[in-house]
């Protein structure tokens, strides 16, 4: 258990790095150009974020690569003990479960407005980010750190 939630911190944290922010990337990047995309999701501010947050005044990026890494501890026990397909079920509960969180809990431990003030766009993101996080946790904890087989 120890083993599978160290492998699922890493993964989570890892997949921040490189399946969400490389998403951020390309709607920066990319989406920002494309008038289909800014209405979906609005202007995506530039990846990466390395301004501090408190408390402990760690760039914003490894503050919410951390967070991913406890996500991914949890993904990690999920997939160990659920019969699922993994991509599958690492997109699902990457899109719906810390989106909700960071909706509900999140918002209002800082003060934000909770659902995003009911702005779609921000919720098209964040969905489409934490998806493409779980997913990438997912395949990295099949191949790479080989979770299951």
């Amino acid at each position: 258990m120890t083993r599978t939630m160290l492998y699922g911190f890493v993964a989570g944290f890892v997949a921040v790095l490189v399946f969400h922010q490389g998403t951020a990337f390309l709607l920066h990047h990319v989406g920002n150009g494309l008038g289909p995309s800014v209405a979906l999701f609005g202007r995506v501010p530039p990846p990466f974020n390395m301004a501090p947050v408190p408390p402990l005044g760690v760039p914003q990026v490894i503050s919410i690569a951390f967070w991913g890494g406890v996500w991914g501890a949890l993904l990690a026990l999920l997939l160990r003990a659920l019969p699922v397909p993994a991509l599958l079920f690492g997109l699902l509960f990457g899109a719906v479960v810390p989106t909700l969180v960071a909706f509900t809990l999140v918002a209002s431990l800082k003060g934000l407005p909770l659902w995003a003030g009911g702005n779609r766009q921000i919720w098209a993101r964040a969905l489409l980010y934490d998806g493409a996080w779980g997913w990438g946790t997912a395949l990295l904890l099949l191949r790479p750190l080989r979770l299951r087989g």
